[in-house]
């Protein structure tokens, strides 16, 4: 994780996208004052703008948080969902076990 807001890695990964600082600012409801302070690490984004990054540079929440400085969160709803997805196929493990004994 950068301990600091990595300027460099953003500004190629928004012109890879062929995205101007501004428009990465108007998806964000930011405004150009505010998305200057994010690249000069003087304001901080939040999980649901690092959400909004990654899918405007094509990349994932993670590797937003890891160049966009420590205190970044990183976004809990993708292992939330991967957690709600395990637990149902946990269940439906359980219940064709069950199945399974039943028929013995």
């Amino acid at each position: 994780m950068a301990l600091f807001f990595d300027s460099e890695w953003f500004d190629a990964r928004l012109a890879a996208s062929g995205l101007k600082r501004t428009d990465l600012a108007a998806a964000l409801g930011l405004s150009e004052h505010e998305i200057a302070e994010v690249w000069k690490d003087q304001r901080e984004i939040a999980a649901p703008q690092v959400r909004v990054m990654a899918a405007l540079l094509g990349v994932t929440p993670q590797d937003i948080a890891r160049h966009a400085g420590i205190s970044t969160p990183v976004p809990r709803d993708d292992a939330d969902e991967r957690l709600a997805r395990i637990e149902g196929q946990l269940q439906e493990i359980k219940a064709l076990l069950a199945e399974l004994r039943e028929r013995r």
